[in-house]
Protein backbone atom coordinates (compact mmCIF):
# COMPACT_ATOMS: atom_id res chain seq x y z
CA UNK A 1 0.00 0.00 0.00
CA UNK A 2 0.66 3.52 -0.36
CA UNK A 3 -0.49 6.01 2.39
CA UNK A 4 -0.41 9.72 1.94
CA UNK A 5 -0.76 11.87 4.63
CA UNK A 6 -0.15 15.34 6.05
CA UNK A 7 3.34 16.23 8.32
CA UNK A 8 0.71 16.67 11.46
CA UNK A 9 -0.11 12.97 11.20
CA UNK A 10 3.82 11.53 9.98
CA UNK A 11 4.53 10.24 13.78
CA UNK A 12 1.32 8.25 14.10
CA UNK A 13 1.26 6.74 10.54
CA UNK A 14 4.82 5.36 11.24
CA UNK A 15 3.86 3.87 14.34
CA UNK A 16 0.29 2.40 12.72
CA UNK A 17 1.09 1.31 9.07
CA UNK A 18 5.08 0.71 10.34
CA UNK A 19 6.20 1.63 6.59
CA UNK A 20 9.59 0.76 5.10
CA UNK A 21 10.21 3.52 2.75
CA UNK A 22 9.33 7.27 3.49
CA UNK A 23 8.80 10.54 0.98
CA UNK A 24 8.96 13.99 2.36
CA UNK A 25 7.88 16.71 0.02
CA UNK A 26 8.19 19.95 2.01
CA UNK A 27 9.42 23.75 1.12
CA UNK A 28 13.42 23.72 1.60
CA UNK A 29 12.62 26.00 4.97
CA UNK A 30 10.74 23.33 6.95
CA UNK A 31 12.35 20.01 5.98
CA UNK A 32 12.34 17.38 8.98
CA UNK A 33 15.03 14.89 9.59
CA UNK A 34 14.39 11.04 9.54
CA UNK A 35 11.64 10.21 11.99
CA UNK A 36 12.50 7.26 14.28
CA UNK A 37 11.05 4.07 12.87
CA UNK A 38 12.40 4.95 9.55
CA UNK A 39 16.20 4.16 8.02
CA UNK A 40 17.42 7.05 6.79
CA UNK A 41 18.99 5.29 3.60
CA UNK A 42 15.02 4.89 2.98
CA UNK A 43 14.01 8.09 3.41
CA UNK A 44 13.60 10.78 0.18
CA UNK A 45 13.49 14.32 1.22
CA UNK A 46 12.83 16.32 -1.69
CA UNK A 47 12.78 20.39 -1.07
CA UNK A 48 9.87 21.63 -3.09
CA UNK A 49 7.27 24.57 -2.70
CA UNK A 50 4.05 23.83 -3.40
CA UNK A 51 3.57 25.33 -6.45
CA UNK A 52 2.70 24.86 -10.28
CA UNK A 53 4.92 27.44 -12.03
CA UNK A 54 8.07 29.44 -10.90
CA UNK A 55 7.57 32.13 -8.31
CA UNK A 56 9.68 34.62 -6.77
CA UNK A 57 12.32 32.52 -4.37
CA UNK A 58 10.43 29.44 -4.09
CA UNK A 59 10.90 26.17 -5.68
CA UNK A 60 9.05 24.34 -7.81
CA UNK A 61 8.98 20.81 -8.34
CA UNK A 62 11.36 20.42 -11.09
CA UNK A 63 12.75 17.43 -12.86
CA UNK A 64 15.22 16.47 -10.86
CA UNK A 65 13.01 16.23 -8.17
CA UNK A 66 10.89 14.13 -9.85
CA UNK A 67 13.09 11.83 -11.10
CA UNK A 68 14.38 11.24 -7.44
CA UNK A 69 10.82 10.05 -6.76
CA UNK A 70 10.56 8.16 -9.68
CA UNK A 71 13.97 6.35 -9.17
CA UNK A 72 13.28 5.78 -4.92
CA UNK A 73 9.52 4.37 -6.00
CA UNK A 74 11.46 1.66 -8.34
CA UNK A 75 13.97 1.19 -5.61
CA UNK A 76 11.30 0.31 -3.07
CA UNK A 77 10.68 -3.69 -2.00
CA UNK A 78 7.19 -3.24 -1.64
CA UNK A 79 6.95 -5.50 1.54
CA UNK A 80 6.23 -2.92 3.44
CA UNK A 81 4.38 0.39 2.49
CA UNK A 82 5.56 3.37 1.34
CA UNK A 83 4.06 6.82 3.40
CA UNK A 84 3.93 10.07 1.31
CA UNK A 85 3.20 13.19 2.89
CA UNK A 86 3.51 16.94 2.41
CA UNK A 87 3.04 19.57 4.17
CA UNK A 88 -0.92 19.90 4.81
CA UNK A 89 -1.39 15.93 2.78
CA UNK A 90 -3.50 17.10 -0.36
CA UNK A 91 -1.27 18.28 -3.42
CA UNK A 92 2.11 17.02 -3.48
CA UNK A 93 2.11 14.14 -1.83
CA UNK A 94 -1.47 12.73 -3.49
CA UNK A 95 0.63 13.80 -7.05
CA UNK A 96 3.23 11.48 -5.16
CA UNK A 97 1.39 8.60 -4.62
CA UNK A 98 -0.27 9.21 -8.26
CA UNK A 99 3.31 9.22 -9.86
CA UNK A 100 4.27 5.90 -7.85
CA UNK A 101 1.12 4.44 -9.22
CA UNK A 102 1.75 5.27 -12.83
CA UNK A 103 5.17 3.79 -11.93
CA UNK A 104 4.08 0.59 -10.79
CA UNK A 105 1.86 0.36 -13.12
CA UNK A 106 3.01 0.91 -16.57
CA UNK A 107 0.02 -0.35 -18.92
CA UNK A 108 -2.43 0.87 -16.29
CA UNK A 109 -4.90 3.52 -18.16
CA UNK A 110 -3.82 6.99 -15.84
CA UNK A 111 -7.41 8.21 -15.82
CA UNK A 112 -8.09 5.19 -13.69
CA UNK A 113 -5.11 5.40 -11.46
CA UNK A 114 -6.17 9.40 -11.06
CA UNK A 115 -9.77 8.20 -9.77
CA UNK A 116 -8.04 6.02 -7.35
CA UNK A 117 -6.72 8.76 -5.65
CA UNK A 118 -9.64 11.08 -5.86
CA UNK A 119 -11.50 7.90 -4.40
CA UNK A 120 -9.47 6.86 -1.69
CA UNK A 121 -8.75 10.71 -0.52
CA UNK A 122 -11.66 13.00 -1.65
CA UNK A 123 -9.32 16.02 -0.76
CA UNK A 124 -6.29 15.00 -2.97
CA UNK A 125 -5.73 17.38 -5.46
CA UNK A 126 -2.80 16.40 -7.27
CA UNK A 127 0.08 19.24 -8.00
CA UNK A 128 0.04 19.81 -11.72
CA UNK A 129 3.26 20.56 -12.60
CA UNK A 130 4.80 17.54 -10.29
CA UNK A 131 2.29 15.49 -12.56
CA UNK A 132 3.45 17.30 -15.72
CA UNK A 133 7.18 16.55 -14.93
CA UNK A 134 6.34 12.62 -14.30
CA UNK A 135 4.25 12.39 -17.22
CA UNK A 136 7.09 13.63 -19.48
CA UNK A 137 9.56 11.52 -17.89
CA UNK A 138 7.58 8.28 -18.25
CA UNK A 139 6.74 9.01 -21.60
CA UNK A 140 2.52 8.74 -20.29
CA UNK A 141 2.07 11.59 -23.90
CA UNK A 142 -0.02 13.92 -21.38
CA UNK A 143 -2.21 11.07 -20.32
CA UNK A 144 -1.07 11.96 -16.41
CA UNK A 145 -1.63 15.52 -16.65
CA UNK A 146 -5.15 15.16 -18.52
CA UNK A 147 -6.01 12.10 -15.67
CA UNK A 148 -5.55 14.80 -13.50
CA UNK A 149 -7.38 17.94 -15.30
CA UNK A 150 -10.22 15.70 -15.53
CA UNK A 151 -10.50 14.75 -12.04
CA UNK A 152 -11.03 18.69 -10.85
CA UNK A 153 -10.77 20.20 -7.54
CA UNK A 154 -10.62 17.91 -4.61
CA UNK A 155 -12.75 18.36 -1.07
CA UNK A 156 -11.83 21.57 0.20
CA UNK A 157 -9.96 20.92 3.13
CA UNK A 158 -7.01 22.96 5.27
CA UNK A 159 -5.59 19.48 5.76
CA UNK A 160 -6.14 16.26 4.59
CA UNK A 161 -6.39 12.86 6.24
CA UNK A 162 -4.54 9.92 5.73
CA UNK A 163 -5.61 7.58 3.43
CA UNK A 164 -4.54 4.68 1.30
CA UNK A 165 -4.06 3.21 -2.61
CA UNK A 166 -3.16 -0.31 -3.14
CA UNK A 167 0.06 -0.71 -5.52
CA UNK A 168 -1.78 -2.76 -7.33
CA UNK A 169 -5.07 -1.62 -8.00
CA UNK A 170 -6.44 -3.78 -10.65
CA UNK A 171 -5.31 -7.14 -8.27
CA UNK A 172 -6.07 -5.42 -4.26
Amino acid sequence: MIYVSPLSAVADAIESVRPSHLVSLLDPETMIGTPRGIEPARHLRLGVNDIAAPLDDLVPPGIAHVSALIEFVRGWDQQNPLLVHCWAGISRSSAAAFIALCTLNEDHPEADLARLVRARGAHAHPNRLMVQVADELLARQGRMSAAVEALGPGRAVWEGEIFSVPIRPYTD
